[in-house]
């Protein structure tokens, strides 16, 4: 029993961590850039560390809960950022279990096919809410961004689990 009591306090410390770092990173680029929906992603670190550390579930229940918390603590749950948000989450999140378990990628990779299809999954809800298809011109565009910053999440991914994995009992990252 106290493994899993270890479990469920390290994913809430983690999940209250990927809310103040998604909330953080929100304003700050948006006083930066003046543009509210720019992001690196920083969150996503926090979803990759536990589908790697704790699996699927773990993984997508941390992704879920913190778009719903982020939502409710800023925008609200009707708000266009939170459907954009959630959208693109779980784009991701499919994208990046389906690479995960592709021999070849590593976690780096798997980190860019995230951010690729947060990308994508943002821009095919913005065509369904602004009934509008020009905005799928945006993609290329969001797509060259995505390469860079999934590198980053990644890589920051890879360090973070070298330092942290044994207390977390994993054992290799590819």
């Amino acid at each position: 029993m106290e493994n899993r009591t270890r479990k469920l306090v390290l994913i809430a410390i983690l999940l209250s961590l990927s809310i103040v770092v998604n909330i953080v990173e929100r304003f700050a680029l948006q006083g930066l850039t003046g543009m509210p929906w720019v992001r690196l992603g920083l969150a996503n670190i926090i979803v990759l560390l536990v589908l790697y550390a704790y699996g699927l579930k773990d993984g997508f229940a941390i992704m879920l809960l913190r778009i719903l918390l982020v939502a409710i603590l800023t925008t609200g749950l009707g708000s266009v950022n939170f459907f954009l948000s959630l959208s693109g989450g779980i784009l991701s999140f499919v994208m990046m279990v389906i690479f995960k378990y592709i021999p070849g990628f590593s976690l780096v990779s798997v980190s860019v096919m995230g951010a690729l299809g947060h990308s994508t999954g943002q821009i095919l809800m913005a065509m369904f809410l602004l009934a509008t298809d020009e905005i799928i011109f945006t993609l290329p565009v969001l797509m060259v961004i995505s390469v860079p910053t999934g590198v980053f999440v990644g890589l920051v991914t890879q360090r973070v689990l070298s330092m942290i994995g044994p207390t977390m009992n994993i054992t290799s990252v590819e």
